[in-house]
């Protein structure tokens, strides 16, 4: 299969100058694509009309659906990635118009009414006065979401074969313990480490890692049961109740309708 690998540069914030409100961009991604660390002179609010990718800061990477946005703000390095097929949407926001919503990269629900009001400021004839009261109502309702769906990437010697080895095969349903006797460590031990990398458990870590992927499989059109035998689980509905843990949604939200 053809991949693409895009370059673009790193600004600083307001390094160019973008007099603009909220200006769309939309494009249908022809090959499996990647783009190298880069940053924008602007706020950029990221979504999928179809499909999901990814956007990676450093060792944290967050998955990008219909439903679920990434807020990116101004001057943050990161890169990204998204199957052939994914329809990525972006709305930039000016880096002197408009105020940042976070510090950091954040999750946004794509709410029905967020999702009609960007899509009414891409009408080609919107008057000035429309466009601004719509701008107005976007940046109202604009706000981070209570869940993300984010994996934080664990980066010591001690853990990168259990990280390469579930992120290769999320399916992978060894335990702690079983890779406590295979790395010569206690459960302990491993314990304390995930817990300072990745600011979570072993466990809830494994979750979330399946539900990033299973979000990738679900968008394509997968069913929820061929999904849950992929990513691990025994049956769909352990597979459905460990997914709303980590996400906060049914694994049917992210199917195509």
């Amino acid at each position: 299969m053809t991949r693409e690998t895009r370059t673009l540069p790193a600004h600083a914030p307001g390094a160019v100058e973008t007099p603009f409100v909220i200006q769309g961009y939309e494009e249908i991604v022809p090959h499996d694509t990647a783009w190298n660390d880069h940053s924008h002179p602007f706020h950029e609010l990221l979504w999928n009309e179809r499909g999901a990718s990814s956007a990676i800061v450093g060792s944290r990477i967050w998955t990008i659906t219909p439903t679920v946005g990434l807020w990116m703000p101004a001057g943050t390095l990161h890169g990204g990635v998204a199957a052939a097929g994914t329809c990525l949407r972006a709305s930039f926001f000016g880096f002197r118009t408009t105020s940042s919503i976070s510090d950091t990269p954040v999750a946004v629900e794509i709410t029905p009414l967020l999702r009609l009001l960007l899509e009414r400021l891409g009408e080609p004839d919107l008057r000035p006065s429309s466009r601004a009261a719509t701008e107005a109502l976007v940046l109202d309702v604009l706000a981070p979401a209570p869940r993300e769906l984010l994996v934080r990437l664990p980066s010591s010697a001690l853990l990168r074969p259990i990280a390469e080895a579930v992120r290769e095969d999320p399916g992978d349903r060894r335990t702690l313990t079983d890779w406590a006797a295979a790395l010569g460590v206690s459960p302990r031990t491993l314990t304390r480490a995930f817990t300072a990398e990745t600011g979570t458990s072993f466990a809830r870590w494994v979750a979330s890692v399946r539900a990033q992927h299973a979000i990738g499989l679900l968008t394509r059109g997968w069913e929820v049961e061929a999904v849950a035998e992929q990513v691990g689980y025994r049956s769909s509905s352990a597979f459905g109740a460990a997914f709303r843990r980590a996400t906060g949604l049914t694994p049917g939200t992210f199917r195509p309708s």
